[in-house]
């Protein structure tokens, strides 16, 4: 717990440092190459941050603090990731994400090293076996999942900040600025342009159905599971919707609190998955450049996750799951609408 809880706040201070656009590059680049550096600093903090997050940064030394006082394996594995990722950050800050491969290497660095870092975690604590840590596919499909859906959702969110990340590959096929497509006579190309990267980023849910199921830690699973369904569900509501290019899209609060309290076993995920890869395959336009790809990836997640699908199965957990469940249903709304906000963080 206290692993993870670190190795978030390192990373969220890495991260408001690459979206401060307030910062030159010239300062940037390297502190984000230097950052990991600074976990074993003491008196390392920067003041200067106009971010809502960067009370991390101004109370840094009580972050390193804490981090100096967790085992070495764990150190290990969080000093390497932050460089890492702190080299892939300044890269991307100094070209755009042109090829879908450059999407996916940019998805890599902020999020898959998330996947990547936390596996490894998970295995040196032993709560999980060790392939969790050695299989860094599955791990980087993991966060790839989440950071695609992500990008896809907040289209119109980063255009209004200066921020791009559509692949120009192929928004390129659509528009000549990936800032037309926001414009109501180009409302048709965008929403093809939509589907053709909610299907590229379909293509990681067979990996994700395979690293949960692997996971013996009720715990673990909840943590990992969780944000999945969420992006599952942020993906169908997205897909052939002319509302991204208008606003923001997201699933309701009551429909991500029973994602939470459903999402604890590797049947019910398969469930989930298979409600939405439905309900995306429901809303293919026989037109649409992309349709055949969406139906094929739909195919192989529908094959997977049915009740009889190939996917390993995990031993049954207790029913006081289901009974802590019921006591999240009785909170106030106001709880609720505070969990459903973090759950939305979570995905991010």
């Amino acid at each position: 717990r206290h692993a993870v809880c670190i190795f978030y706040l390192v990373l969220r201070a890495l991260d408001t440092i690459e979206d401060d656009m307030t910062i030159s590059l010239d300062v940037k680049v390297p502190m984000l190459h230097e950052f990991h550096s600074f976990l074993y600093q003491p008196e390392w903090k920067y003041t200067e941050s106009k971010e809502k997050d960067r009370q991390v940064l101004e109370d840094f030394p009580t972050i390193s603090m804490e981090f100096r006082n967790l085992s070495k394996v764990y150190q290990d594995v969080i000093s390497d990731v932050c460089h890492k990722m702190g080299v892939g950050m300044a890269e991307f800050l100094e070209k755009k994400v042109d090829s879908q491969h450059e999407w996916d290497e940019y998805c890599h660095y902020v999020a898959g090293l998330v996947g990547i870092g936390l596996s490894r975690l998970f295995s040196a604590s032993e709560l999980e076996d060790p392939i969790i840590g050695q299989d860094t596919q599955l791990a980087n499909s993991m966060g790839l999942f989440l950071q695609k859906t992500n990008i896809i959702r907040d289209y119109l969110e980063d255009q209004l900040e200066g921020r791009e990340f559509w692949p120009r590959e192929v928004w390129s096929r659509y528009a000549k600025k990936l800032s037309d497509l926001a414009k109501p006579e180009n409302i048709d190309g965008a929403v093809q342009c939509l589907n053709e990267l909610v299907t590229n980023a379909l293509h990681h849910v067979p990996d994700v159905l395979t690293y949960l199921s692997r996971l013996r830690n009720q715990s673990v699973f909840n943590f990992c599971a969780i944000p999945q369904v969420m992006a599952i569900a942020t993906l169908a509501a997205c897909y052939n919707n002319k509302q991204v290019f208008r606003g923001v899209v997201k699933i309701r609060k009551g429909q991500a609190v029973t994602l939470m309290m459903d999402a604890t076993n590797i049947q019910a995920v398969r469930a989930i998955m298979y409600q939405y890869v439905e309900e995306i395959h429901q809303k293919i336009p026989s037109g649409d450049p992309s349709s055949k790809k969406t139906q094929q990836v739909v195919g192989s997640i529908r094959a997977l996750s049915s009740p009889g699908g190939p996917m390993a199965s995990r031993p049954h957990y207790s029913p006081i799951y289901l009974s802590l469940a019921m006591l999240l249903a009785a909170l106030s709304w106001q709880y609720l609408s505070t969990i459903s906000r973090a759950a939305e963080e979570y995905v991010q």
